[in-house]
Parts: structure tokens; sequence; C-alpha cells
């Protein structure tokens, strides 16, 4: 079997396929991209379970790049090292301030950047007990899965990401603009109609079990989840 989704967004292919060749001898499977519009692409395409980001990238600047993951849904969970010949201290703390997991400065040794990866990889790995609960629904992370009691809910991926959304904000309302951004993603274009489309499918699913009362309509504002009486 594979091992971890690792892709690496740098533009120096020399070194990049030297990265390439070591993590791929660890068991990693690895792909590579030459900017942060190919590396996204990429990512939508094969998924990945790390980014090693180089600092100076030809589209954006791997700061702006991890910054712009983080904002995205999409993206918000990915791990991320910085790989840069960038040592100073500000530096450093400017990248994990992004938003990266870790910070490498190069040059680096194939053991060295193989024990970070491991190392972050098992600090980004989902608690076999995360789970959200509110009113009679039960929320599986790990799973991807939806309870009402013990009956599982059939949500589409969309209507989970939804529900999963407004039941870890619960009592806040957001608008059609901010669900769009949180669920599909802040780069995705899209008509604010859509979320009203999805709402529905997710009221009409959690109709049989008692629970569409959840999902509440603000009039003129937007949508929040509320398991109050």
């Amino acid at each position: 079997m594979s091992g971890p989704r690792i892709i690496i967004v740098e533009d120096e292919v020399a070194i990049s396929d030297m990265v390439t060749f070591h993590l791929s001898r660890a068991g990693y499977e690895v792909s590579q991209a030459l900017d942060c519009q190919q590396a996204r692409e990429r990512m939508a395409d094969e998924g990945a379970d790390l980014a090693l980001v180089d600092w100076m990238l030809p589209d954006m600047s791997g700061l702006e790049f991890v910054r712009s993951l983080k904002r995205d849904p999409q993206f918000e969970d990915l791990a991320i090292i910085m790989l840069t010949a960038r040592a100073d201290e500000q530096d450093k703390v400017r990248g994990l301030d992004s938003g990266a997991d870790d910070y490498i400065t190069k040059p680096f040794s194939s053991r060295e950047l193989i024990s970070r990866i491991q190392a972050v990889l098992r600090r980004a790995a989902p608690s076999a007990n995360e789970s959200y609960t509110a009113g009679s629904l039960k929320i599986d992370a790990v799973g991807h899965r939806v309870y009402a009691g013990d009956t599982e809910v059939s949500l589409g991926p969309k209507e989970y990401r939804m529900l999963k959304f407004l039941l870890t904000h619960p009592e806040r309302v957001y608008s059609r603009a901010q669900l769009l951004d949180r669920v599909w993603g802040a780069n995705v274009y899209v008509e604010e109609r859509t979320v009203d489309v999805h709402i529905r499918r997710l009221r009409k699913a959690l109709e049989s079990h008692s629970a569409d009362s959840y999902i509440q309509t603000v009039r003129g504002a937007g949508y929040r989840f509320s398991a109050r009486a």
C-alpha cells in the first residue's frame, strides 16, 4: 500500500527531484508542482496529506500560498512544511504564523526531512474519538458519518460539510456568501442561491429524523444551526 500523499511545491526542479527520490524510497506517494496554481489543481484532483512549500515561487510567495490554503475549507486541514533558504528567526516566525506546521531551512538532510514529516503527520492525524454532538445529531468526523440517535443519516458531500460547519458553530448566523466561502471554498465561484438548494437537501435528509428544525432560516441574514427546543 502507498504511504501518505505529499506534494512538493518547488520551482527548482533539481531540489524537487531530489526530495521526491528520498520520500519515494521512504514509502510516500509524491507529486510535484512548479507553482501554486499547479499545486492547487493537483491537490484538488489527487488529494494530499502534506505539502512541502518553498518560500520563493513564480506566481506568488509560499507565505501567501500557505495563508490562502488555510482560508480554503478544502485545504484548511492540510499539513504544511515550508522549505526555504530564509533562515532568519523573523522569517521562521512569519512562516509559522501563516499557518505552516513546521519550517525547515535549506540545506537539509533527507533523514531530518523525513523525521519532521513523520512528526507533523502524527500531529495532524485526526483523533480516533473526534466527534461532535448537538441535539439528536452526532457527527463522526473521522468516518465522515452523521447519526440521528443510532441511525445513520445519508448526506451528500456538500450537505455533510454544511451540517458540520453549522453544527460546530451553533447559534451563529451565516450569510450565503459566508457559507459559500466556508463550504465551497474562497476561490470557487457559484451563485449564492446554490446554498439554498443544499440547505433544502440537508433539511430533507434530516426531516425523517425530526432534526430538520435545527437548520433555521434567519430572514434577510442567512442560516444558523440551533438545537434549542
